[in-house]
């Protein structure tokens, strides 16, 4: 395959995989030395966070990182430890833990109108393959395999009543470990119908509480943590844009496609500060 090592021009992704397509054709690929959904800039005229937006970043080299991290006690253990009724922490066990970087990626197919305009072929990967990649990373960092949701230490906290009772709950139970409520992310459903116009966005953001909203939450439910400290985005700081095959199920028809992967994991140092709050009637379902 012939390839355009390691892209760090200003060029956008767009425009340094159309320079590489009108060169290469059905070889085309790009390998740029930094994440490109960094590169994002289709919603800079209107800001969404999205998931990635809530961590800090900790670049690694190798596939495995290892990290310290904390996690909750026995509830004899919890009584053994002086004051840990009063500070739920004084009692959290101290170890080791292990985080993966994946690969992450997303697909679209070229129009053949744009195969010979390599200017709107650009536009074309920047405002929409970097959208459905951006969409496959809140996906992954959300519920996917090896996502926040699967975390074994992430605790379901079923609420009663409202869903701003719930969320309120979660913040609670955030701060009772010694922690903030730094962040959330919720439904848009939940966002636009519970949490606009009511007074509540100013309230979260007076507190410093960033928001995220997605599709890959369950309308009903969110997932409250101090995301600041308690986990930490694994990040490769590499990417690539190429012509490839896609998996089955990918695309209804035949077409030219073009891939965008990047390669992340997480750290969850204290799985502790985040809770997922859902409405009680759905945890026996």
């Amino acid at each position: 395959m012939s390839t355009a090592e390691n892209s760090t021009s200003t060029l956008s992704p767009g425009e340094a995989f159309a320079q590489a397509f009108a060169k290469d054709g059905r070889n085309a690929a790009v390998h740029f030395d930094f994440t490109i959904t960094d590169a994002f800039k289709p919603t800079q005229d209107r800001p969404r966070l999205t998931v990635r937006n809530l961590f800090k970043k900790r670049i690694v080299q190798d596939d495995v990182t290892r990290f310290w991290r904390e996690t909750r006690p026995t509830k004899d253990d919890a009584k053994a430890v002086n004051e840990a009724g009063l500070r739920q922490e004084a009692a959290f066990k101290f170890g080791m833990g292990e985080g993966r970087v994946h690969p992450i990626n997303g697909w679209v197919q070229i129009p053949e109108e744009l195969l010979d305009d390599p200017e709107a072929l650009a536009v074309f990967i920047d405002y929409r393959l970097l959208v459905r990649l951006a969409t496959a990373e809140n996906q992954a960092l959300t519920l996917g395999p090896n996502g926040l949701l699967n975390h074994p230490g992430v605790t379901r906290l079923a609420y009663n009543g409202s869903y701003v009772s719930g969320i309120m709950a979660a913040c609670n139970e955030i701060e009772q470990n010694g922690a903030t409520a730094h962040a959330m992310i919720v439904n848009p459903y939940d966002y636009y119908n519970h949490m606009v116009g009511k007074g509540l966005l100013e309230d979260l953001a007076r507190n410093g509480t960033l928001i995220t909203r997605t599709r890959m939450l369950a309308a009903g439910s969110a997932l409250v943590g101090d995301f600041a400290v308690a986990a930490r985005l694994l990040d490769a700081s590499k990417s690539v844009i190429k012509v490839a095959e896609p998996p089955p199920g990918t695309f209804a028809k035949p077409g030219i496609a073009v891939c965008a992967e990047i390669y992340e994991g997480l750290a969850v140092h204290l799985p502790t500060h985040f809770f997922h709050a859902v409405p009680a009637i759905s945890v026996g379902a």
